[in-house]
């Protein structure tokens, strides 16, 4: 049930002008020479899955039976670019769709080793232990995020849909996280009931929540996914409303929305299951997802939050910034203020008195993307066990990788910057002290313990950690960046 149907006033729409024209001028939209790129790109990627299936039939006494209307393998998208609001220079989701006689130990390797021959793709790295196991790469200047999944089909229909739940009959589950991708993106498209409205608003807030540092779902913000139904259930709730409205809605409905009450965009009994019994989010049934403070849930079986990686610092952060982005919205309708004012920059490198700095160091360019990902995905780990100090009362990380040269022992290095909140002791005249000796150990230790079963990182490989203060920050970073965001804000 919606909460208003009526149409937008001229006020509304001239706003929404207002809006596009800031988002033109932060450049967001892409040209037509990108988009044309995009689409030719997904071109041969699909000529290669085709011509390494055909190959490996070949060495097969499986033969694969290729009617008309079907084909070996097909090449989807999902995320962003299936949304219609990818940013310029932004990457690719997508899903290679196999029949049952190619497994996922044929795509991480005889297709790895595929890709890693072809003159045009470059930063190839298999991701095999992710929730969704991946592979990333560039092909040509264009970085593509590739996932599989292997049908109980004999060979793939050229009119196949994904919204049919039976698909999903006698996968393993790694294929049907896989497929849920671009299931969800269908879903969402589905149930927005007016999709140009619904992309213009959520490229306004996509933008908004990168300027902010709440854009990365590996270090517990929320990914495109989560900002996309978040979006989605706005419009949902003002169906005809014009973008820049919508984007008013969204900060007022969120801050004040009731955390850990999900965001759904349609309740669970509406959505099919075809009865598979498929392991799903349920509160009810899993201590884990009843602990969870960010339920933002997918419309499609199986049912699971996509903001499970939100811990208590980061739901902080991300309302303290709801509760901003809604008083400047205020004050734009209200003619204090213009779009701008919306996308300032985070003033992270202002707001705290303590920092920590986490670098990722190796001698070899080979591998250090892999390094360097495997350090990023264990920061929440961090960031938990520095929430459990006494004296801490919030550990806000920066999601950005910065680069920092070490040339005389690691020439590769990629960090990132920790913000440390501070609990004001009872006393005034009492002297606060941190302790961080254990989160930090723990973090590190449990780095090397991963890195130790994976062949692809190499030995030559560093973790370190530093506690600075403010002011030591230009040891580690450029002017431009420090100064980003510097308006005067009471530290913490």
């Amino acid at each position: 049930m919606s909460i208003s149907s009526a149409s937008p006033s001229k006020l509304d729409r001239k706003q929404s002008n207002d809006l596009r024209n800031v988002l033109v001028a932060f450049d967001v939209y892409e040209p037509c020479k990108e988009q044309e790129d995009r689409v030719a790109v997904l071109q041969q990627l699909n000529c290669l899955a085709e011509q390494w299936i055909l190959d490996l039939q070949n060495q097969s006494e499986n033969v694969l039976m290729v009617t008309q209307h079907q084909t070996c393998c097909k090449i989807v998208t999902f995320g962003s670019y299936r949304l219609g609001v990818n940013f310029r220079g932004g990457d690719i989701d997508a899903l290679l769709i196999a029949p049952k006689q190619i497994d996922r130990v044929d795509f991480f390797t005889s297709f790895f080793d595929m890709l890693q021959s072809h003159p045009s793709i470059t930063d190839l790295r298999a991701i095999e232990e992710a929730y969704v196991p991946v592979m990333k790469f560039k092909f040509g200047t264009i970085e593509i995020d590739l996932l599989f999944a292997q049908l109980a089909l004999p060979s793939i229909p050229e009119n196949l849909t994904l919204n049919d739940v039976g698909l999903l009959k006698d996968l393993d589950f790694k294929c049907v996280k896989s497929l849920n991708g671009c299931r969800v993106a269908e879903d969402i498209l589905s149930l927005v009931p007016n999709h140009e409205s619904f992309r213009h608003a959520l490229m306004a807030i996509k933008l908004w929540a990168k300027r902010k540092g709440l854009y990365s779902s590996i270090v517990g913000f929320l990914g495109g996914v989560s900002w996309a139904i978040l979006m989605a259930r706005v419009c949902q709730l003002y169906p005809k409303a014009a973008p820049a409205t919508l984007v008013q809605k969204f900060f007022l409905i969120f801050d004040n929305w009731k955390w850990p009450t999900p965001i759904m965009l349609r309740h669970p009994e509406d959505i099919p299951s075809a009865d598979l019994a498929l392991p799903e989010w349920d509160p009810r049934k899993s201590l884990s997802d009843s602990l969870q403070h960010m339920p933002i849930l997918t419309p499609t079986y199986p049912i699971r939050n996509t903001a499970f990686n939100v811990n208590v610092s980061n739901l902080d952060v991300l309302l303290r910034e709801f509760k901003q982005g809604h008083a400047v919205c205020e004050d734009v309708f209200s003619g204090k203020a213009d779009w701008n004012s919306l996308f300032e920059p985070s003033d992270f490198f202002h707001r705290y008195k303590h920092y920590i700095i986490i670098q990722a160091m190796g001698a070899y360019k080979k591998g250090h993307l892999e390094w360097s990902g495997l350090v990023e995905s264990k920061i929440r780990i961090l960031i938990e066990k520095l929430e459990a100090c006494v004296n801490i009362k919030c550990a806000h990380i920066n999601p950005i990788g910065y680069c920092h040269v070490d040339r005389e022992t690691y020439p590769f290095c990629t960090q990132w910057v920790l913000g440390l909140g501070i609990k004001k002791p009872a006393d005034p005249k009492q002297a606060v002290t941190l302790d961080l000796t254990e989160p930090v150990e723990r973090f590190v230790s449990i780095v090397y313990q991963r890195a130790a079963n994976n062949s692809k990182v190499s030995a030559s490989t560093r973790v370190k950690t530093y506690h600075v203060k403010r002011k030591e920050l230009s040891q580690y970073l450029s002017c431009d960046i420090l100064e980003q965001g510097s308006r005067k804000r009471k530290r913490s």
